[in-house]
């Protein structure tokens, strides 16, 4: 609303609410009445105190407010709506015991502990145990200060290790591993649904087996896990989809039965430590063997006899040996811990035996008997892949950073203390382990010589039953976590929009359920059951676990380093050397565990971080990759020279300066195809424009035209950097980015500017730019390329062209004439032109020795071209040159003397070139000729054409089929079609000369260029008229800084070109780019 009351001029009539805004008053008294209303009521909102500062508080907060925001601030990073979820109920506020301590030993302790661990001790012996262990350990509890300090580093939002990767490392690594960890906890979920019927049916009703006795064919205890694991997933699929209630409150359940089966093997451990009466194991003199029974175990029974005599001839292994019964559970008393020292790893096929003698392990007869054997070749490395899963969890506490009452306090505390107790539980197993069980009984991974008992249950106290189903509940527990947090996991990653293909699984249900994200999860844990084996699922996914727990260390190592302003972790506890060898471990882990798993999980993060890179949308989180982009930017910016690059590495740096219409539009596409085609893709570009005007008027304007000049490079692919630069003129503005464009080493060294096409329309103005803009690129000592024609210039997709490419070499400035052709002939678009070498002698020069050594100088350069010297004999100065002379000099000083407008500047410009047009009976006297027409006496009809590109098309229409030669030129600076010069100078012609020189003596300084000017131009054009590009010397401006001497060079630059289509007009910046060194 504008107000019509002179009487309030006061700042405050500035701050007016927008409810305001846009009413219209009928009368002028009700309009400021309220102005004077709404500034009265804009008075009262302000403190007394803060009238300085009334117009600030319209838009930016008073400090009370902003304190108050920022105190009651919940989440850094908001959440992605969705209309279709219900509102989230209050969240409860948990300590650290409940929040993070259990959630964590939850998740840590799994199936693995059950079934496996027993086994890795007697495999790996007790010192190689205690090291894969510890190694894990050692893993998790790096990783675990890396995310302390991260967690701690502000507020995290529900999320886990994905959003704390995210917002320190950027969306493509990001959102790379929250696909690993949602994958690596998809098949966890699989494989605890595989460990589940592993134990249902190995150790509690083998006698639902449906594929027969799985004792004598692993391949049919892995189909039975097949069936039953997709069974146990549907049926635990539906609870979750059902009832995510039901699986919180069995959490608890799950917990008491990990917690008090751990108790339980401890109690057993101790209670059994003079051994175990109960277990009794057949051994075959060092072999272990399977399902006989402990009354048959002696060498003549009938049994034993009917397995190994088959047929009347008898194993000899079993006639070598005798059968012994051994106790399986030996107790910590009995020192069987110094026979579980050292490791005894199998290959696949091999007999389990006392010690490594090949006679015992090797199966020589061919038959297997009941002799138990290695089901799968066994190392250090691969027991760590197996074992590894049973340390994982750890970021339990931080996916319900939401739910705590202090996170940041909670997570370091209950992370590490969780880290801390299962690890002491884990290495104090293997110790007790390796002390109470027997070799033989530790390395029977299904528990098959004692009748398919589990080895950890039999050790518990009082039964085995109590492990058994802890275990199974515990386990099925685990799955059910997984199957509920792998799909708002992807949910999170969709919502985030930086996966395009992954936006449908953004979506919830009617009940607020990711049910499309839940249905994707089935699929893959599918997938993952049909391995049916634990022992390849548990390599897999450690794989997955171990990419994401080392990019949290890559993370914090990360944001260390690079001292960010904004890294403040209230953990103290943490270092980058710390975060560097737990990234480290987990690299090695995996690589030793399994490389071709662990290529698989670092291909399937490589092929997400490039599809983000390049289809995901773009955010901007504040990662620590971009940090350390500006890092390594910085230290390699002060490592470049200050001063000028040696010879070997120079290379084209190029600035362009492009003239803007008067839409704030690049009036020439084809100068950012041009820079394109120079650089091959390579190299620093920067583009500029400069405006004139106030920048603190016009600065939205300069916005835009920047935003115009970033999609011109995008859609030309010029790979650099825009800016448009406000100025009071544009040649000053010109000179002071030329001057002070770049940063330290990385300054442009090269300046491409348009030709001003116009300059004999617009007068001084626009040469005095152009002729500035060279003398600014000379004093700066840079390089610069004019290309005249621009608009018949290739474009950058257009297929490749042939021809030739002509150099005119008149003087030597630093090489870049050669160098030039060289990286255009890079580009696909020239590849195919051929390169020709013109050079000028004079009459006293030996053109022959001059070619010969301008080919061995070439072939230095390893530079392929024909070359060809051009001899210019000394000629009389012709009576055209003294007419072109004499009208440029006359025109000069009619411009001057009557001082002309633009308009009538143009006007006088089309009558002198109608002069030369015309025979010699019609002209008349070149002054009286110029006077009569400013004074609209009439003028003859002239041939050529001086048109603006901007009316081209309007003025031009009847013109389209004239000759390309006299058709307009469409780039460049300014525009207007450089006059055909008449190449027959008759005798008419020469009368005309003789009459002007007769009238006014040009001067001789002028004389000589334009004769020098009209000859090059004449040889020239003879031997490259076709070529597809002329690259020849510019010549350098004048001295005086005179309007003559400026519009004259201008008029030999003219001369120089005409009748050329593409010409590039090159001047070096004083200092060799070229070396014929290596």
């Amino acid at each position: 609303m504008q107000s019509n009351s002179a009487k309030d001029d006061s700042d405050e009539m500035e701050i007016i609410p927008s409810e305001h805004n846009g009413t219209v008053h009928e009368t002028k008294n009700e309009d400021s009445g309220d102005i004077h209303r709404a500034e009265e009521n804009q008075k009262s909102s302000i403190d007394p105190n803060l009238y300085l500062y009334d117009d600030d508080l319209a838009t930016r907060p008073h400090i009370s407010t902003f304190i108050s925001s920022i105190a009651n601030y919940e989440n850094t990073i908001p959440a992605a709506t969705d209309p279709d979820a219900k509102p989230a109920a209050p969240s409860a506020r948990m300590g650290t015991l409940i929040g993070v301590f259990l959630p964590c030993i939850q998740n840590i302790f799994g199936v693995i502990l059950f079934i496996r661990l027993t086994w890795v001790v007697g495999t790996a012996g007790a010192v190689c145990g205690f090291l894969i262990v510890l190694t894990c350990c050692c893993v998790t509890m790096l990783t675990a200060i890396s995310m302390s300090a991260i967690a701690t580093n502000g507020v995290v939002p529900a999320g886990g290790s994905y959003f704390m990767i995210s917002r320190s490392l950027g969306p493509e690594f990001g959102g790379a591993v929250g696909m690993l960890f949602y994958t690596g906890t998809t098949l966890a979920a699989a494989m605890y649904i595989v460990g589940a019927v592993e134990i249902v049916l190995t150790y509690m009703a083998p006698w639902a087996s449906i594929f027969g006795d799985f004792t004598k064919d692993a391949e049919a205890m892995y189909n039975n896990f097949r069936v039953y694991g997709t069974i146990l997933l549907i049926f635990m699929g539906l609870i979750v989809f059902v009832g995510v209630k039901f699986v919180n409150k069995f959490a608890t359940v799950a917990l008491a039965c990990v917690i008090l089966s751990i108790i339980a093997v401890y109690v057993g451990i101790f209670d059994n430590i003079h051994g175990n009466e109960k277990l009794y194991m057949c051994v075959l003199g060092n072999r272990l063997l399977k399902d006989i029974p402990l009354d048959n175990c002696t060498k003549g029974d009938p049994f034993m006899v009917d397995i190994y005599c088959p047929d009347g001839k008898c194993d000899e292994y079993y006639l070598a040996h005798n059968v012994t019964r051994v106790k399986g559970i030996k107790g910590l008393a009995s020192g069987v811990f110094y026979d579980n020292i050292y490791p005894s790893f199998l290959e696949k096929g091999q007999f389990i035996s006392y010690g490594k003698n090949p006679s015992d392990i090797e199966n020589t007869s061919g038959q297997t008997y009941n002799q138990i054997m290695a089901d799968i070749t066994t190392s250090f490395t691969l027991l760590i892949g197996i074992f590894f899963p049973s340390v994982t969890g750890i970021m339990a506490g931080s996916n319900r950073s939401g739910d705590l009452a202090d996170a940041q306090k909670s997570i370091p505390i209950g992370t590490i203390c969780a880290i801390l107790t299962t690890s002491t539980v884990y290495l104090s197993s293997v110790m007790f382990f390796a002390g109470t069980v027997d070799n033989l009984l530790l390395r029977d991974k299904f528990g098959q010589s004692i009748g398919g008992k589990l080895v950890v249950a039999n050790i518990a106290w009082p039964n085995q039953w109590v492990i058994l189903i802890g275990s199974f509940l515990s386990t099925l527990g685990a799955g059910l976590q997984s199957l509920t947090g792998a799909p708002r996991l992807l949910q999170a990653i969709a919502r985030d929009e930086i996966i395009p293909f992954l936006a449908p699984f953004a979506k919830s249900s009617s009940r607020g359920e990711p049910t499309r994200a839940l249905l994707l999860t089935l699929v893959i844990c599918q997938g993952g059951i049909l391995l049916g084996n634990v022992d390849l699922l548990a390599p897999l996914l450690s794989m997955f676990f171990l990419m994401c727990y080392g990019f949290v260390n890559l993370a914090c190592a990360v944001q260390t380093l690079l001292r960010t302003p904004n890294w403040r972790p209230r953990f103290k506890f943490y270092h980058w050397s710390l975060s560097l060898i737990g990234l480290t471990l987990c690299i090695s882990v995996m690589i030793m565990t399994s490389w071709y798993f662990a290529l698989i999980a670092m291909g399937m993060a490589i092929i997400i971080y490039k599809y983000i890179e390049y289809r995901g949308a773009e955010k901007e989180w504040g990662d620590g990759i971009r940090g350390m982009a500006l890092t390594a930017a910085r230290y390699s910016l002060l490592r470049l020279e200050e001063g000028p690059p040696h010879t070997k590495n120079w290379r084209p740096q190029i600035l362009v300066l492009s003239k803007l219409n008067d839409n704030l539009l690049p009036k020439y596409r084809k100068i950012f195809s041009f820079a394109t085609q120079l650089k091959a893709g390579k190299g620093l570009t920067i583009c500029v424009s400069v405006i004139k005007g106030d920048h603190t008027k016009i600065a939205n304007k300069a916005v835009d035209a920047k935003s115009t000049l970033r999609k011109y490079m995008t859609d030309e692919k010029v790979k650099g950097f825009c800016d448009v630069l406000v100025a009071q003129q544009i040649g000053e503005g010109l000179s002071s980015v030329v001057q002070t464009i770049g940063l330290g080493g990385m300054k442009p060294n090269t300046v491409i500017v348009g030709w001003p096409y116009s300059w004999r329309q617009e007068g001084r103005n626009s040469w005095k730019t152009f002729i500035q803009t060279v003398r600014t690129v000379a004093a700066c000592h840079m390089a610069l390329l004019v290309p005249k024609g621009i608009n018949f210039y290739p474009e950058s997709n257009h297929k490749a062209i042939g021809g030739n490419i002509d150099i005119w070499w008149i003087v030597h400035d630093g090489g870049l004439l050669m160098l030039l052709p060289f990286l255009l002939k890079q580009h696909r678009t020239w590849r195919n032109c051929k390169l020709r070498i013109f050079t000028v002698a004079q009459i006293e020069d030996n053109s022959i020795q001059m070619k010969k050594d301008l080919k061995t100088f070439l072939y230095h350069l390893r530079i392929e071209a024909d070359v060809e010297v051009v001899e210019m004999n000394n000629s009389d100065i012709s009576a055209y040159t003294y007419e072109r002379t004499l009208m440029m000099e006359q025109r000069n000083q009619m411009l001057r003397a009557l001082g002309l407008n633009k308009k009538e500047n143009s006007k006088v410009g089309q009558t002198i070139m109608d002069f030369k047009e015309t025979s010699s009976d019609n002209k008349l006297s070149l002054v009286q000729t110029i006077v009569d027409h400013h004074y609209d006496a009439t003028k003859t009809a002239s041939k050529v054409r001086f048109a603006d590109p901007t009316i081209e098309e309007i003025q031009n229409h009847d013109s389209q089929n004239d000759e390309k030669r006299n058709s307009i030129d469409l780039d460049g600076l300014d525009q207007e079609d450089t006059p055909e010069t008449t190449s027959n100078k008759d005798e008419s012609t020469e009368k005309a000369g003789g009459d002007l020189k007769s009238s006014v003596k040009p001067d001789e300084f002028n004389v000589r260029r334009m004769h020098t000017a009209i000859k090059l131009n004449e040889v020239i054009v003879e031997k490259s008229q076709d070529a597809q590009l002329v690259i020849m010397n510019l010549p350098g401006p004048p001295r005086e800084v005179r309007a003559e001497r400026e519009s004259n060079y201008m008029e030999f630059l003219e001369v120089l070109t005409e009748g050329l289509e593409k010409v590039l007009m090159v001047r070096g910046g004083g200092r060799e780019v070229i070396t014929i060194y290596s």
